[in-house]
């Protein structure tokens, strides 16, 4: 046994993340180990140059099945990676690193930029943002904290599904 399994915080099979530095106060995310890099959601994806640095800005959706709340984001361009996709598939990405909140922890992560929208989670959780600071608990479901539709609608000023209108 680790004798450093004490320091590392239990999360479950999808949990809730935060990118503070993007506005992205709340996103769930499938925790994957199997996959090396994680990887957000992100739409209309444009290079740009801001002084001698490479910049990306994209657009989030950050709740699962909402298309209406949308969060634009600006990040420094770190790295542009070709990923294989667990079908097999390979797609050069834009690689940003950026911090990442998980419960009350924070550290630096590289996240890939991609559409999701196939996709059940906004966000994937790979193993590279997880060594050393985390142990997965197959069987738990945000063990870090849940975040309520209320909420949701709070962090984004917006409608969720649940409290959309019908027309």
């Amino acid at each position: 046994m680790n004798q450093h399994n004490e320091l590392k915080m239990v999360i479950g099979c999808e949990e809730w993340c935060a990118f503070p530095s993007i506005n992205i106060p709340a996103i769930k995310a499938r925790v994957d180990s199997g996959a090396k890099t994680s990887s957000i959601h992100a739409i209309n994806i444009v290079r740009f140059a801001r002084g001698d640095e490479s910049w990306v800005s994209f657009e989030v959706h950050p709740l699962q099945k909402n298309r209406k709340v949308t969060v634009h984001c600006e990040a420094q361009l770190v790295d542009q990676r070709v990923i294989k996709s667990s079908s097999g598939d390979k797609e050069s990405r834009p690689v940003i690193r950026v911090p990442l909140t998980l419960g009350d922890k924070t550290w630096e992560a590289e996240v890939t930029l991609t559409n999701r929208d196939t996709m059940g989670y906004r966000m994937l959780l790979g193993r590279e943002a997880m060594i050393g600071r985390v142990l997965i608990d197959p069987e738990g479901l945000c063990l870090q904290g849940e975040k309520q539709d209320e909420t949701l609608v709070e962090l984004y000023k917006a409608p969720t599904k649940k409290t959309v209108k019908k027309k």
